[in-house]
């Protein structure tokens, strides 16, 4: 498994990620051996990077009952921010208070059955909470405690950039794929800059590009038809050459052609799924420079008013 320093943390992880929203909304806390055998895989497989939160549902309990006992092979990340009253994709009047980030780490460690995570994230809070500045005092402190090693944003647009722009965070998680690339424009640069880890969400666009049936994720499912038809738009543009027939090949691979790219993380909670991911990745990129640069100009000609999805 290719692997990446994630920026100047000097945490060495595997460039291929796995996401574990998946796992806590789909399984419950009764799916032990489903779950220990997706986890055990991966990390057998050279997968180092696990990324969960502690609003996905069961995910952190699951981790915590599966591979804690093999917690110094892996880099754990968990996102805080959200009440434990919220309900998903539902917004509630205690998300974003520093009391709320305080109790969530607890939470998360306990979940979790470890003292510390690797990387904290604040979960995709708007930019108006950002300025206000009580979650990132919030994030400092449990770093300063030993509770986090390292403390990142995960979002989009301007929240992202206003997150970067503060030179605070040791990390910047947000979405990039094939039909989402505004981070190349607005994000990448300033990443670049200050050599912040960077890790990539929805790199494969949920399978939009050429579905051979419509996916299906978690219980919200709107940015799936946003990017469906992104894919059918850029499509439409005519045949891309020497394009590879497996079109999630072709999402992993451009995602993992962009050098600043640390890490890309999917979610999956089918082990069939996880081990055709690996596969792809340790085949190797192998991406046609001209192939990259026409998948740009389709979505710089496409999607002047196409916002990263949050």
């Amino acid at each position: 498994m290719e692997m990446s320093y994630l920026g100047n943390t000097g945490i060495k992880i595997s460039r291929l990620g796995i996401g574990l929203a998946e796992i806590g909304y789909q399984l419950t806390s009764e799916n032990i051996l489903e779950a220990g055998n997706l986890l055990n895989t991966a990390i057998d497989s050279g997968i180092n990077f696990l990324d969960t939160s502690t609003c996905y549902g069961v995910s952190e309990e699951l981790i915590g009952k599966t591979v804690s006992k093999r917690r110094a092979e892996y880099i754990l990340a968990t996102k805080c921010g959200h009440s434990p009253k919220r309900k998903p994709f539902e917004k509630n009047p205690e998300d974003w208070l520093a009391s709320t980030v305080e109790q969530n780490i607890e939470t998360s460690l306990k979940r979790l059955k470890t003292d510390y995570v690797d990387l904290l994230q604040i979960h995709s809070c708007s930019l108006e909470t950002l300025k206000k500045g009580e979650v990132i005092e919030a994030l400092q402190k449990i770093r300063d405690s030993g509770k986090a090693r390292f403390i990142g944003y995960s979002g989009d647009n301007e929240a992202a950039v206003y997150a970067m722009s503060l030179d605070l965070f040791d990390t910047l998680q947000t979405s990039f794929n094939l039909v989402d690339q505004k981070a190349r424009q607005n994000l990448f640069p300033k990443v670049e800059k200050n050599n912040t880890g960077l890790i990539i969400k929805r790199p494969i666009a949920n399978a939009s590009w050429r579905p051979i049936k419509r996916p299906i994720y978690g219980n919200d499912d709107n940015y799936i038809d946003y990017y469906l038809n992104r894919a059918n738009e850029m499509i439409e543009l005519g045949p891309l050459v020497n394009e590879p027939e497996n079109s999630i090949e072709l999402a992993l691979d451009f995602v993992l052609s962009h050098n600043i790219v640390n890490t890309a993380i999917v979610g999956t909670q089918n082990h069939k799924h996880l081990l055709n991911n690996i596969a792809l990745v340790e085949k190797g990129i192998n991406l046609d420079n001209n192939l990259i640069n026409d998948l740009y100009s389709r979505f710089d000609k496409l999607g002047n008013d196409w916002v990263q999805m949050m």
